[in-house]
């Protein structure tokens, strides 16, 4: 959809609880050709069936439901597996296990869709698994005023290693794994009975870009017609953008949604400060609450200038018009640093920086990331005004982000007052323990202790 384009309004119905299709449209556009065109070159789904026996301790792991199954795990395989072909688990005295979809290529070997007793997965199995998962949407599904969510969520909806984010009448498939690429054909054809979308994007994680993924590019579209700019869409009533072909993750943060509201709701007539701002969620969210005054700082200038359409979009809104914002191009530290030395204070600030532990090897330097945050926004925040600090690292647990923050606002001669901790929405729910990531503080800054 072109910039500053208005959104058609969407016909939503009841999500499939059984076997009823979800339509996001009355109308709906069609390239006869793109589908076949884009993904017949790719390998369909194998009938092969391998057989992966694995450790007592792995069996264990399996019968608590965990979707991993670790290549270190794995005593014997069957020669000449591929990625996507359908391996079933058996334990050492050969009983049944489970099935999942085997990545040669990856240290998490098999990425388990089943367990317990013995099933067969066909195209039925498949409809109901993904029947399942957007069933557990009904009620963002049956909103107008948020048309942005996740609709599937890896392992924790059980298809791991896959995501599908809905941007109002588009869809975007995120692979994580190349297991995914044989079955990519039949994902888009169950979506598409279920969804009936306008729009349907691949996007490749990081590691399937380097090591290509059959002949599909990040950001291909395989339904409907390439957009010609950011696909609106609303959240929390506000009209946002996504670059859902190049834009980070699948196009904008999605799991940060109720904490952008939260936030909203805490703006009114305050001076804000969002920090790691990125398109401008939480800034455009703080300005329909009221605030007077937002400056945005992210490293990124094409990041601040979608804030900017952001804004602009939303001025139909009085809080919006009535708010001032500055877009602040810069390194975070170096921004935050800047503004304490100029004796600024904000009553509001928001710092949700970036993953900063990708390996278990990073969690000591993350940890000293979010006290040096901690430690630069606490100096920024007004008596009585309110911090929100958030972490995405998966592999920094909450209860040591939370300690952090605490710690780093007490070395710095401040106390911090809970008004209370957050952590993933509806829409991102969490299967295992692995599959929590996220979590946010929000609480009151008691300058000098008090």
């Amino acid at each position: 959809m072109p910039n500053g384009a208005t959104p058609r309004p969407n016909q939503v119905l009841n999500p499939p609880a059984n076997d009823t299709p979800v339509r996001l449209r009355t109308r709906r556009r069609r390239d006869p050709g793109g589908v076949n065109d884009v993904l017949a070159h790719l390998p369909g789904p194998s009938e092969r069936r391998v057989a992966v026996r694995v450790t007592n301790d792995a069996r264990r792991q399996i019968r608590a439901g965990h979707p991993w199954v670790f290549e270190s795990s794995i005593t014997s395989s069957a020669d000449g597996a591929r990625s996507g072909d359908v391996a079933v688990v058996f334990d050492a005295d050969r009983r049944f296990q489970g099935i999942g979809l085997y990545d040669a290529s990856s240290p998490i070997r098999v990425k388990m869709l089943h367990h317990g007793a013995p099933v067969q997965i066909t195209p039925a199995w498949w409809r109901q698994r993904f029947t399942d998962a957007l069933g557990r949407r009904a009620e963002l599904f049956a909103s107008t005023d948020t048309t942005g969510f996740r609709c599937v969520h890896g392992e924790n909806d059980g298809l791991p290693g896959l995501v599908v984010d809905r941007y109002g009448a588009a869809l975007v498939i995120k692979l994580y794994s190349p297991a995914w690429i044989p079955h990519l054909r039949n994902v888009v054809a169950l979506l598409d009975g279920l969804l009936a979308p306008d729009l349907v994007v691949v996007r490749l994680s990081r590691a399937l870009q380097r090591e290509g993924a059959s002949g599909i590019g990040d950001g291909t579209v395989v339904l409907g017609e390439p957009p010609a700019g950011p696909i609106l869409f609303r959240e929390n009533g506000l009209v946002l953008e996504a670059d859902v072909v190049a834009g980070q993750k699948t196009g904008h943060f999605l799991d940060q949604r109720d904490n952008r509201r939260l936030v909203g709701a805490e703006a009114a007539g305050a001076r804000v400060l969002d920090v790691f701002a990125c398109t401008g969620g939480f800034s455009v969210s703080s300005a329909a609450g009221g605030a007077r005054s937002v400056r945005s700082v992210d490293a990124s200038q094409q990041a601040l200038e979608a804030a900017g359409r952001s804004f602009a979009r939303n001025r139909r809104l009085p809080a919006v018009r009535r708010c001032q914002h500055e877009p602040i191009v810069g390194d975070a530290f170096h921004v935050m640093s800047s503004l304490r030395a100029g004796g600024e204070r904000f009553d509001l600030v928001v710092v949700d920086p970036p993953s900063f532990a990708h390996t278990q090897a990073g969690v000591a330097g993350a940890l000293r990331a979010y006290r040096r945050l901690t430690d630069l926004a606490v100096g920024l925040v007004d008596d009585g005004g309110l911090l929100v600090q958030a972490s995405c690292s998966s592999r920094v647990a909450a209860d040591d982000f939370f300690a952090e923050v605490h710690r780093s606002a007490g070395d710095a001669g401040h106390r911090l007052e809970e008004v209370r901790r957050t952590g993933h929405p509806q829409d991102h729910p969490i299967g295992f323990d692995q599959g929590a990531y996220l979590k946010a503080l929000f609480a009151r800054v008691r300058r000098g202790g008090s």
